[in-house]
């Protein structure tokens, strides 16, 4: 036996990197068709953009092999050195993006201003990915951002700036690609009109923002090819245009043909970077869409196939601008041989709905997050992929950007004026990753603050160059980032700071435990059959809506579990490790807490398994505290409200906790003992009768038949299986925040009519969590903040 388990761990590292390299070829096949389709269509309208205006004077041969070597240099240093080989080892499990960089920096520096974060998340096996902060505890920069909670909140108001110009790409790509690739139907013989092509467009746009609901996985299959075909397309174009135009291009790969473009070109050459700087857009897909791949995967296909497919088709195109100044308006169609127009033209406008689909895809995920920070008001997500985890669909957002795009198709109708504002909010995306991937370096990698200098220096040099010239063109149409930015801020800024005090009123109204111990195991009301899950914000502590409720109604259920839906810096949390459970007041009140975790990636499904979920992990941490000593103290301990144990919501030890099991929901079971009257049963049974789609299995609980268990701990598990039986209520405050009267004026402006519209328009609590509407109770409270 011996020699074979010899032999066989000597073909494992082969076996493995054989394995793992055929793994990559796959997903870097997939990744064509999600992350590349946006950057491989920029050869439709760079060259028109960037001759558009004052270069319209240096339509010759030699701007031309500058403004081919500016790209080329271009697509070097940032797509391929600043991303492929540095931002893509800069991941968060796996995860990419600058909400990503930030979840490491919130990690590693506690720069979070997340409020209800607790000890116990730091343990999440996700939370301690990379480097451990230990070493650089010390570091008087990491002292001084900490200190410093301004500089805490800017941090987050430049991540959001960000997230705001990635809204801002998933508004102007469609309206770009789209219309680009359209613009070939006036080369032709049946030359279209300028409103024809923007009716065309604007239908295809609406066919495409329709479709999302449908999800990327239902068409991803022939996205890939697409965009395959595409770039196998302008690749043999470009090869073509290179050798019969002009070979000598070649040589303008030298960087010395750039110094001589602005020598010849000076202020007008500058400006024209606003348009050479489109031949990157898209180019942060690739570090955003990281989750769906591997780093490997991305490097794979973009160094290897897309970087020189770029290169050869711009070259090709410059070569034919060479010998055919007059084409510039409409380069890349012109330079295509007669022959092959037409399947260009297709697969052209079927890759630009493509890189559209990615951008769109981006943007929704992007307000996810921007939720999962308390920026953003509660929307509708639907999961779409059972393969793709990730892939959401919001439908108010969809038909928001659906509507902002078409309106900019429409209002500017010109592919340069769309393009000046795309560079703008491309190349601020840029400026602010390689911010944050600066502090990064410094914090999470541990390399010294000269290294991080310099690459922030390096990099900020040659984008500041760009984003200088697209701030130039501010005029001709780079104001619409800017305006969608602005709009967007203020809507996150509301909400983020409505909801910080509406949790502050929440902290500094608790009621107090003394109280709650001094009404005794009955609190002092009449405790009904069943479970009452009290919802709030907050991780600690007994919130007012409970005094609020006691007050008005005098009855409360046998069983109480305060739950708490709360984010936590990291963007997936396991099954296993999203329930913490604890104890609130002594074993006799029946008072528990659940906190429930989740991730700034990870989606709430409506799985209809989490009323089981809880009851198992309640039973599970009875008998924990039972057999655990440090979860069990003292009842006069004023420390009960705090002890919390993480419960797995999988692999529970049935045998020794609870016995388990199914049958179909089909109405109201007469043998199960029920307190419910004989009226509610039977509008139960008619609301069962009237909506079969909401039937669920039911999950019945039973002791297993175990002598050695403690009698308190039985008598406990019996109270909670009785009181599941007798149903389960979802309790939570329907609030009204007002400012205070002798708040300033700004404040009433931001509270009472910002904060206020937002709450009304915004998806409830309740549909937000996925609470059935037949179980909930609504408490209603004013917070005057």
């Amino acid at each position: 036996m011996e020699p074979e388990s010899g032999t066989s761990t000597s073909r494992n590292p082969s076996q493995l990197s054989w394995v793992n390299l055929s793994r990559n070829l796959l997903l870097a096949y997939q990744s064509f068709g999600v992350v590349y389709g946006d950057l491989s269509t920029s050869p439709l309208y760079v060259f028109t953009s960037t001759f558009k205006g004052k270069l319209q004077n240096h339509h010759d041969e030699e701007t031309i092999f500058g403004t081919f070597s500016l790209i080329f240099w271009t697509l070097t240093l940032i797509p391929l050195l600043k991303y492929v080989f540095i931002l893509l080892s800069a991941d968060d499990n796996g995860e990419g993006g600058t909400f990503a960089l930030y979840s490491l920096l919130c990690r590693h520096a506690k720069f979070n201003l997340l409020p209800n974060q607790q000890a116990a998340d730091e343990e999440l096996s996700s939370y301690k990915y990379g480097p451990s902060s230990q070493a650089i505890a010390s570091s008087p920069l990491k002292r001084f951002l900490e200190k410093h909670k301004r500089l805490r909140t800017a941090l987050l108001v430049v991540v959001l700036f960000g997230a705001c110009m990635v809204i801002g790409d998933g508004v102007l790509t469609p309206a770009i690609s789209v219309l680009a690739s359209v613009s070939g139907l006036k080369v032709t013989e049946k030359k279209l009109t300028d409103g024809e092509l923007v009716l065309l467009a604007c239908v295809i746009l609406v066919g495409l923002f329709a479709l999302q609901h449908c999800g990327t996985h239902k068409v991803a299959v022939m996205f890939a090819p697409i965009v395959i075909i595409w770039l196998v397309s302008i690749f043999s174009i470009g090869v073509y245009n290179t050798i019969h135009w002009n070979p000598k291009i070649v040589r303008a790969i030298s960087p010395y043909y750039i110094i001589k473009f602005f020598s010849r070109t000076g202020k007008e050459g500058w400006v024209s970077l606003g348009g050479i700087l489109l031949c990157i857009t898209g180019t942060e897909a690739m570090f955003a869409d990281l989750g769906h791949f591997t780093a490997s995967s991305i490097r794979l296909a973009f160094a290897f196939v897309i970087y020189p497919c770029l290169v050869v088709q711009y070259m090709g195109q410059a070569a034919f601008l060479s010998k055919n100044l007059d084409s510039v308006d409409n380069g890349f169609y012109d330079s295509i041989p007669d022959p092959v127009f037409w399947p260009v033209f297709i697969i052209a406008t079927l890759a630009a709905i493509v890189g559209s689909q990615a951008v769109i895809t981006a943007t929704f995920s992007i307000i996810k997050q921007c939720h999962a920070l308390g920026c953003f008001p509660r929307v509708k997500v639907v999961h779409t992929s059972k393969h793709i985890y990730g892939q959401i669909y919001i439908p108010e957002i969809n038909w928001i950007l659906m509507i902002l795009t078409l309106a900019i198709t429409i209002g500017f109708q010109d592919t340069t004026i769309i393009g000046n504002a795309y560079g703008l909010a491309c190349m601020t995306v840029m400026f602010i990753t390689t911010f944050l991937m600066t502090l990064v370096a410094i914090f999470v990698w541990q390399k010294s603050v000269l290294i991080a200098v310099v690459f922030l220096l390096f990099f900020w040099v040659i984008e500041g160059v760009y984003l200088s010239a697209a701030f130039i063109k501010v005029p001709q149409g780079g104001w619409v980032p800017l305006v969608l930015s602005f709009i967007f801020m203020i809507v996150m800024y509301v909400w983020h700071y409505g909801t910080r005090r509406k949790y502050s009123y929440d902290l500094h109204n608790k009621v107090s435990l003394k109280w709650l111990l001094g009404l005794g195991p009955s609190l002092g009301i009449v405790r009904v059959p069943g479970i009452g899950l009290i919802y709030t914000e907050l991780a600690t502590g007994i919130p007012a809506i409970f005094s609020h409720f006691v007050t008005n109604l005098p009855a409360f259920h046998q069983v109480l579990v305060f739950v708490c839906v709360k984010s936590v810096p990291v963007p997936y949390v396991s099954p296993e490790e999203r329930f913490l459970i604890g104890r609130v007041c002594p074993r006799p009140y029946r008072m528990y807490r659940c906190i429930v975790r989740y991730g700034y990636k990870d989606i709430q499904r409506d799985d209809g398994d989490f009323e089981n979920h809880l009851i198992q992990s309640i039973a599970e941490f009875i008998q924990m505290e039972a057999v655990q000593p440090q979860f069990s103290s003292s009842e006069a301990s004023s420390s009960l409200d705090g002890r919390m144990a993480v419960i797995s919501s999988r692999n529970y030890d049935y045998a020794s906790s609870l016995i388990v099991s199914e049958q179909e929901d089909i109405g109201v079971d007469i043998s199960i003992p029920s307190s419910r009257s004989a009226t509610l049963q039977s509008l139960q049974s008619v609301y069962d009768d009237e909506t079969p789609q909401v039937r669920r299995r039911r999950v019945r609980f039973q002791l297993p038949e175990n002598t050695g268990m403690d009698p308190d701990v039985r008598e406990e598990l019996l109270d909670l299986i009785q009181a599941k039986e007798a149903g389960v209520a979802y309790i939570m405050g329907h609030s009204y925040v007002k400012a205070r009267k002798s708040s300033s004026f700004l404040k009433k402006l931001v509270i009472d009519i910002g904060y206020s519209f937002l709450r009304k328009n915004c998806r409830g609590p309740a549909v937000a969590l996925n609470i059935p509407h037949i179980s909930l109770i609504e408490v209603g409270m004013i917070y005057y903040v």
